[in-house]
């Protein structure tokens, strides 16, 4: 049994994690589950039918331009930081910036259609526990990172790519830390204050291209920082992991859950490049990195790699990739059908159309271990 497996299995199995799964599923093993309103309160969950109207109501009034600017942002995810000379002559001598406006048109309308299923969260997490959901999945997961990262009430921690808050809010109200969550898109970071604050959540939020460095913190800001499938969309990696060395403290720990490549991936096999044609616009990759390369580039930082493997059971998301593509295909359906009665505007069919493309090909790829998107590594910064 590898090392991978051996840890996803043991995640499935541990009572720190899975609260929330083995209440549904009634294992014999488990402390007393939570109640409703406990659950509730440690989760920060929103009503879903007051998020899926309200991400509707979005969508219903998008520009006939945003529209387009959404769907010209594609390009990018079709290029790979790698590969410069593609990236100018797709992009220009400017394409850093024209990836970063291509992630703002991008993520300003991928959060509201993400919202109307249950990855509003922006991310499929690792398969944690057999008898959840992925939502729960979701919850499991981030508990485990308030966990590796030691936190404790009033620490500090730095949420990069932190989305609409959402993951900032469960990590608050079941650590106590306070979380700065940094993000590209204006739109996502107002809706993360908003949550935050009517939940009341002392979490902060900044707009900011974590590839325009420095960082806008001062030296030894945080006990702990994490980010879930956001370095990808980072030009630099050595550079990044350099500013997040500078702004954590001495000790503090480091959480990473990204989209990589596994050893099994061949570039030169017509298959897999089709595969990784099609998988990386769906789930919005520009680099692809390796668990080498992410290793390599935070020792370089200074930071000491101590956890290293695949998050989900057997090393596989499979099921919850397939749970989610089945929700979304579904979705599609209903949504053709109320454009064909006039009931939604037309430009739903573009949006819906291009968000269910190839799924398939991310569960193929899934389970023949060629990538993930639950690859975790957990760092620290040396004591001093």
């Amino acid at each position: 049994m590898s090392t991978a497996t051996a840890l996803g299995r043991s995640s499935e199995s541990s009572s720190s994690l899975d609260d929330v799964a083995r209440a549904k599923v009634q294992a014999q093993s488990t402390p007393p589950a939570r109640t409703t309103k406990e659950l509730k309160h440690k989760t920060a969950a929103p009503k879903r039918y007051k998020t899926v109207w309200a991400a509707l109501r979005y969508l219903r009034h998008l520009t006939p331009q945003q529209v387009d600017d959404f769907m010209a942002s594609y390009v990018i995810y079709n290029l790979d930081w790698s590969d410069e000379g593609a990236m100018v002559a797709a992009l220009g001598e400017n394409y850093q910036q024209r990836v970063g406006e291509c992630l703002r048109a991008y993520y300003g309308v991928l959060n509201h259609l993400c919202a109307l299923g249950d990855v509003e969260k922006m991310y499929i997490p690792p398969w944690m526990s057999r008898g959840a959901s992925v939502r729960e999945n979701q919850l499991l997961y981030e508990r485990s990172i308030a966990d590796d990262l030691r936190l404790q009430p009033g620490q500090r921690v730095l949420d990069l790519g932190c989305g609409r808050g959402r993951v900032a809010a469960h990590m608050a109200r079941y650590s106590g830390a306070l979380v700065t969550g940094l993000n590209i898109d204006p739109n996502q970071i107002g809706q993360a204050r908003a949550f935050n604050q009517q939940r009341g959540l002392s979490n902060s939020f900044v707009v900011q291209d974590f590839n325009s460095l420095p960082l806008p913190f001062d030296d030894a800001s945080f006990d702990g920082f994490y980010q879930i499938q956001a370095l990808s969309l980072c030009k630099d990696l050595p550079a990044l992991f350099a500013e997040i060395f500078r702004v954590v403290k001495p000790g503090a720990r480091l959480s990473l859950l990204d989209w990589v490549s596994l050893p099994a991936y061949d570039a030169g096999n017509a298959e897999h490049a089709e595969l990784m044609r099609r998988v990386k616009p769906l789930i919005g990759a520009v680099g692809t990195p390796t668990p080498a390369s992410l290793e390599q580039a935070l020792r370089q930082a200074g930071f000491e790699v101590e956890r290293s493997d695949n998050a989900s059971i057997d090393g596989l998301q499979a099921p919850l990739i397939e749970t989610v593509d089945f929700y979304f295909r579904s979705m599609r359906q209903l949504i053709l059908a109320l454009v064909k009665m006039h009931a939604l505007p037309p430009h739903f069919k573009t949006l819906i159309n291009r968000l269910c493309l190839d799924g398939e090909a991310f569960v193929k790829m899934d389970n023949m271990r060629l990538a993930t998107t639950s690859y975790r590594i957990i760092a620290r910064k040396p004591a001093a």
